[in-house]
């Protein structure tokens, strides 16, 4: 069952920047992205730096508005809502179901506040809090133990924490309002490689005990194959192919899924380097995005955009070969 899904999701931005930048350039930062994510399932967004994943993040709790496209959250009682139709009261108890954890808690967290500031501030201001302040404290208590901390954290700073640790504070404040979707951007990404492996059984066990969702973002497709169910491949803005781990993992078709793979030494036997995506502006002629860098490019693949096609149940590709 569908927990939430997005359709023809676009968003550009002015290709230039400042005060004196001409406006009439843009760069397509997500272009026509369409995918589902399953309740209790953890989906995966892998792609490069620059390829559109954070942009796709933001957009689905509206830190961006979209210029096109659809988000629907699937509720269980009250059916189908149109995230984009949503407004102020609504969309604060929206974006208290679908929580954002940060990539990096340096920056994410204030340091001016304590960590029961730090948890607690969204939760009592987004106007779904009805209990008293023991009640509250003794909630942000239990979830700083969930995440492997102690309940006498909470009156330090955030500043006397590891990055480790800073991570599974913004994780503890993200599950305070016990959401439906965490949305996990580059969350391990800058940390120390035991310390990811940490991060990645922690949310594991969270989801095994909570039953909640995951978009999981991640540059490295090897950790997104651990920890996700599903995963989209995304480059300059587009998703090139989707397909279960499995599937992918064994069978992945587009050029640019079997660079990644090969990148991290997975499959070896694929060939190819990689270089970073190139913006995917209006003014060009419409092409596949990755014909540039594709050791496979036709004649077409310069003149016609590939359609997302499904060749196995579950798996979209979005190539002509």
């Amino acid at each position: 069952m569908a927990l939430l899904s997005v359709s023809g999701l676009q968003k550009r931005f002015n290709l230039e920047a400042g005060f004196f930048a001409r406006f009439g350039r843009f760069v397509n930062a997500v272009n026509d992205v369409s995918f589902t994510i399953d309740a209790n399932e953890a989906y995966g967004l892998v792609g490069e730096s620059g390829c559109g994943k954070t942009t796709m993040a933001r957009l689905l709790v509206r830190m961006y508005e979209a210029d096109s496209g659809n988000i629907v959250y699937h509720r269980a009682k009250e059916g189908p809502v149109a995230i984009n139709a949503l407004r102020k009261a609504q969309l604060r108890q929206y974006r208290q179901k679908v929580k954002y954890v940060f990539q990096d808690p340096a920056r994410s967290l204030n340091p001016r506040m304590s960590v029961y500031e730090v948890l607690v501030s969204g939760l009592r201001y987004g106007g779904t809090w009805t209990g008293t302040p023991q009640q509250l404290r003794e909630k942000a208590a239990a979830a700083l133990e969930e995440v492997g901390l102690s309940a006498a954290d909470l009156d330090r700073r955030p500043a006397e924490f590891s990055g480790g640790q800073r991570q599974r504070i913004s994780i503890a404040r993200g599950l305070l309002p016990q959401p439906d979707l965490l949305i996990c951007d580059e969350v391990v990404s800058a940390l120390d490689v035991s310390i990811q492996a940490q991060i990645l059984n922690l949310l594991l066990d969270i989801r095994e005990k909570r039953g909640i969702s995951f978009l999981f973002i991640a540059h490295d497709l090897k950790v997104a194959c651990y920890f996700c169910d599903r995963i989209g491949v995304m480059y300059a803005g587009e998703l090139m192919e989707e397909a279960p781990v499995a599937s992918l993992w064994r069978e992945g078709q587009h050029p640019y899924t079997q660079m990644l793979f090969a990148s991290v030494g997975i499959n070896a036997e694929t060939g190819g380097s990689i270089a970073p995506p190139s913006p995917n502006t209006e003014a060009d002629v419409p092409h596949c995005a990755f014909a540039k860098r594709c050791p496979h490019a036709m004649t077409r693949c310069f003149c016609e955009a590939p359609a997302m096609r499904e060749i196995a149940p579950g798996h979209r590709v979005r190539c002509f070969l």
